[in-house]
């Protein structure tokens, strides 16, 4: 093989498009050994294969352009390794099994739902009543979830190990309709209400209610196919919501950072019949 590769030739070896070569060239990634300053004309070294298809690969699983080149310039500078190549790629490995992850999860749920014979368990229960120590918050549109991990703190500073867990949420159907609404997270708590507490905390009596009532197994994201399981049951049954929905966090991310271990209990609250 020659010292100097044209651009067709190096095409040919590389399985990349000339047209892709020059791209590689204008996004910086992979200049030329010589470009002839007469004709224009493209040279490569044949060293720079193996770097061309590092790069491919690497755009193949997109790889963002600022990342490649941070990977480029740590792969070429030619002193002592400081890790930065090693932590592109592992970061966006991470990127990719997470991606990975998600694709997964949504063909095991389009799976279910393109099932006409799987069909979530819902029942209609009666919870019973309970002294809770809750946090109300009026949560604004667009505040993600912050507002509930200060709560959380809150509760937990009031608790301490006195509290019984697992901890619980009221929610407003606003809030999944609208983006904004009344929260009130609370924990049970059945001892005397410590003399010193964060003002946001106050004890709360979650009266007798009735519910159709469904364990969700699995991550907080797809929770929407269990409310949507809840919800089929109240409206098959002509029951009338209260416009609340409860949650407990049977096992959850303050029990174990696995996922799949997780499980959430979902009432819908159902109004009283009239008369």
């Amino acid at each position: 093989m020659a010292d100097r590769l044209t651009i067709g030739e190096f095409s040919r070896v590389t399985h990349l498009s000339i047209r892709m070569l020059r791209r590689y060239h204008e996004q910086d990634l992979l200049v030329p050994a010589e470009v002839d300053p007469d004709t224009g004309y493209r040279y490569y070294s044949p060293t720079q294969i193996r770097p061309t298809l590092t790069i491919r690969r690497f755009r193949d699983l997109d790889l963002p352009l600022a990342d490649l080149r941070r990977f480029l310039a740590a792969e070429s500078a030619g002193g002592p390794d400081d890790g930065t190549a090693q932590q592109v790629v592992a970061a966006h490995l991470r990127r990719l099994e997470d991606r990975l992850g998600r694709t997964q999860r949504a063909v095991e749920a389009l799976r279910e739902l393109l099932d006409p014979e799987a069909e979530r368990a819902v029942t209609l229960e009666e919870l019973p009543a309970r002294r809770v120590l809750a946090v109300s918050i009026e949560v604004p549109e667009g505040a993600g979830l912050a507002w509930y991990d200060e709560a959380m703190r809150d509760l937990d500073a009031a608790a301490g190990e006195r509290s019984v867990l697992p901890p619980g949420g009221r929610y407003e159907h606003t809030l999944f309709t609208e983006g904004h609404g009344r929260a009130t997270v609370h924990v049970p708590f059945d001892a005397p209400l410590p003399p010193e507490v964060p003002g946001t905390v106050r004890e709360l009596r979650l009266p007798r209610r009735t519910a159709a009532v469904a364990t969700h197994q699995g991550r907080h994201d797809e929770l929407d196919l269990t409310y949507g399981a809840v919800g089929s049951f109240v409206a098959r049954n002509d029951l009338r919501s209260q416009d609340l929905v409860e949650e407990v966090y049977l096992v959850g991310p303050r029990d174990t950072d696995r996922p799949e271990r997780w499980r959430t209990l979902v009432a819908w609250l159902i109004a009283p019949e009239k008369g």
